[in-house]
């Protein structure tokens, strides 16, 4: 046997035994690792539809300053994700890993320090660069260390860590508004808070170990240019469709769900408009707590039994459903216990939904030479969606009220689900070396 056929023979068994693996405690050492960053992105993205609340009469921020500040960081996480994603499949996944974090962090401090809205703005394009960049690189380390069998629910607890993000940043803001602090002093430390986890997992993400499918591929191929990369995913007829279904579904997703969450506040505010600030956001944590938080959870338990397409069409069909009642029933903002309800109901199946498989999916639909450039790409896709979603949530908003902003929601998740019926495959059981070979079937 030439020594080239004894290293295909110990690749394939290496990758054998990658898949066939159960759960250990390096793979929840790795997802938490992994997740700690989500955990991040999501308080640093939430948390600043309370402190434009509280900076809006300080500083007289206008409409558009304000669509600016909680929209920019999205804008500029769309370029991070591509970068980082990139360079990833070029150097590996090792090499960069840990930096989009420190990224992350100065763009969270330097935020807290803000002079003017400008200034604020600027610093938020910083945050999201690092923002973006860990969405690719997170996903695909922890896919490729995953068995076939538990690979959804791995990458779905690494997202998942995003629901304690969205509990501290309303539960902190409370708090901080309950002391009796000024606001000024109250916004900037709830912005560089931010910087915190991202910081304690810098050293753990510097110091793992490159991924047994990146370090193979490595062996058998040689490197392709930054502008090649993507150029491979659009030659294949099948990677392309699978790289438009994943980035719409994520464009679809991020529009309704960004445009809702960051703006939530102001929801809230049309239900109860002579409530505090701190009792709309005690009602946010409350939504969060008893309706998103467990559709993370429960994404992750299904995802491996009954698969990322069937989660993903349950949860915009009901998302649709949940946006379409509040923009049909008149004047729902007025019956508060059933506004409430749907509204719960919307996140719970968003979670539970595509916001945990719009983040699974390209993680598994491309090759391991352009996985992270794939699926930075999808996520762009998605947080340009979120963007536009975010900037045009409060206008809807103010031009006709919450039920013009849900019934865009409504119309959106349809959408959502038309691209997810049509355009994208079944993942679960297969090994990514299968879903790179052929494509999956699309039923």
């Amino acid at each position: 046997m030439s020594i080239a056929t004894t290293a295909d023979a110990s690749g394939a068994d290496t990758l054998r035994q990658l898949d066939e693996q159960h759960i250990t405690p390096t793979h929840w050492k790795i997802m938490f690792i992994s997740g700690m960053g989500f955990f991040t992105d999501a308080y640093d993205l939430f948390i600043i539809g309370v402190v434009m609340s509280l900076l809006k009469s300080e500083w007289q921020v206008s409409p558009t300053a304000d669509g600016l500040v909680t929209s920019t960081a999205l804008l500029a996480s769309a370029i991070g994700a591509v970068l980082f994603g990139r360079i990833a499949d070029m150097l590996g996944r090792k090499r960069i890993y840990g930096y989009e974090v420190l990224v992350l962090a100065a763009g969270a401090v330097a935020s807290a320090f803000s002079p003017d809205v400008w200034w604020l703005i600027g610093f938020r394009f910083i945050l999201g660069i690092g923002i973006g960049g860990d969405y690719p690189v997170s996903s695909t380390i922890m896919g490729e260390y995953a068995g076939k069998r538990t690979r959804g629910l791995l990458i779905t607890m690494v997202f998942a860590m995003q629901a304690a993000g969205l509990v501290v940043g309303p539960a902190l803001a409370a708090a901080l508004l309950a002391t009796g602090l000024s606001h000024d002093l109250t916004w900037r430390l709830l912005l560089a808070f931010g910087a915190v986890p991202a910081m304690a997992v810098f050293w753990m993400r510097r110091r793992m170990a490159e991924t047994p499918r990146f370090e193979l591929a490595r062996r058998n191929r040689q490197r392709i240019s930054f502008t090649e990369g993507f150029a491979r995913l659009v030659a294949r007829r099948d990677l392309l469709i699978r790289l438009i279904g994943a980035g719409a579904a994520w464009f679809l997703l991020d529009f309704a769900y960004y445009g809702n969450t960051v703006s939530s506040p102001k929801v809230l505010a049309a239900i109860e408009p002579n409530q505090s600030l701190t009792w709309h956001v005690l009602m946010q944590l409350a939504v969060f707590v008893v309706a998103a938080v467990p559709g993370y959870f429960v994404a992750a338990w299904f995802m491996d039994r009954l698969g990322r397409k069937a989660i993903q069409n349950i949860g915009f069909l009901m998302m649709a459903a949940a946006f379409g009642i509040m923009a049909i029933v008149p004047d729902i903002e007025k019956f508060v216990a059933l506004f409430v309800v749907v509204y719960g109901v919307s996140y719970f199946f968003t979670e539970f939904g595509p916001n945990s498989t719009t983040f699974v999916y390209p993680a598994e639909l491309f090759p391991v030479e352009t996985r992270t450039t794939g699926h930075g790409v999808a996520s762009a896709a998605g947080k340009v969606g979120a963007f536009i979603g975010v900037f045009l949530f409060p206008i809807f908003m103010s031009h006709g009220g919450l039920q013009l902003a849900e019934g865009v929601a409504a119309l959106v998740s349809l959408l959502g689900l038309a691209v997810t019926l049509f355009m994208l495959p079944e993942t679960k059981g297969l090994s990514l070396e299968e879903l790179s070979a052929v494509a999956a079937d699309t039923r």
